[in-house]
């Protein structure tokens, strides 16, 4: 799934944005102001930035030109501002297309699945990204087999890993131990309620904001486990 940033002060504006990019199944996050957003931009690894020019604090242009100092992702830059010169000023800049407002959300998104392609195409699908699986503040990277919370790496055993991802890869879907155990031990055992009970219990001290009231790994009494996004 990719994922793209929107750097708009207008609220209703990104909000909207982010309600079709949605739909189409991309993980989006939002900042308002364009200190926040350059750092937010230099710091995450996004897919594509969506930058509005007049911005608070840090405008469009020098956003744009900060990032294409450091990053080769597409940057579609929005702007209210039918001026050629500033259209030639951005993609001079390194913008790789310039959006006048108003515009249709429809025309957005397909602009973002074009440019999103011929990034994939330049790069050879990015020297074959990893395989990643991204459920709110949670990332897992299959490939590498690390994980991330709220950006920071937390360190897992095997066992662990292979339970986590084997839920988040199936999720809403309610398991029994035995089933879970089955899974991922592969052999019947005396000891299987216990491991697995004690595993879950490990998982959600390392991805819980508060392991007694899980938001991703849920208890479902008298039936089993159910990860939930």
């Amino acid at each position: 799934m990719s994922r793209i940033l929107i750097i708009e002060d207008e609220r209703s504006i990104a909000e909207l944005e982010r309600d079709y990019l949605e739909i189409n199944g991309y993980e989006v996050d939002i900042e308002n102001s364009g200190d926040k957003g350059l750092q937010s931009a230099m710091s995450i690894n996004y897919d594509l930035v969506i930058l509005d020019l007049m911005l608070p604090k840090v405008d469009g242009f020098e956003i744009c030109r900060r990032i294409r100092s450091e990053k080769d992702i597409p940057i579609l830059m929005v702007s209210a501002k039918k001026e050629d010169i500033d259209k030639i000023r951005g993609l001079g800049l390194g913008a790789d297309d310039y959006m006048i407002k108003p515009f249709s959300p429809g025309e957005l998104v397909a602009r973002v699945k074009a440019h999103l392609a011929r990034y994939d195409r330049l790069m050879g699908k990015r020297e074959a990204k990893n395989d990643e699986v991204r459920i709110r503040g949670l990332m897992i990277d299959k490939t590498a087999r690390r994980v991330f919370v709220n950006e920071k790496e937390v360190v897992f055993t095997t066992k662990e890993f292979d339970l986590l991802t084997y839920l988040a890869m199936n999720p809403n879907r309610v398991f029994s131990k035995d089933q879970l155990f089955d899974h991922l031990w592969g052999m019947d055992s005396i000891g299987e309620i216990a491991t697995v009970t004690v595993h879950i219990r490990k998982l959600r001290e390392k991805i819980e904001q508060d392991p007694s009231n899980p938001q991703y790994i849920e208890t479902i009494w008298g039936a089993g486990y159910r990860f939930r996004i």
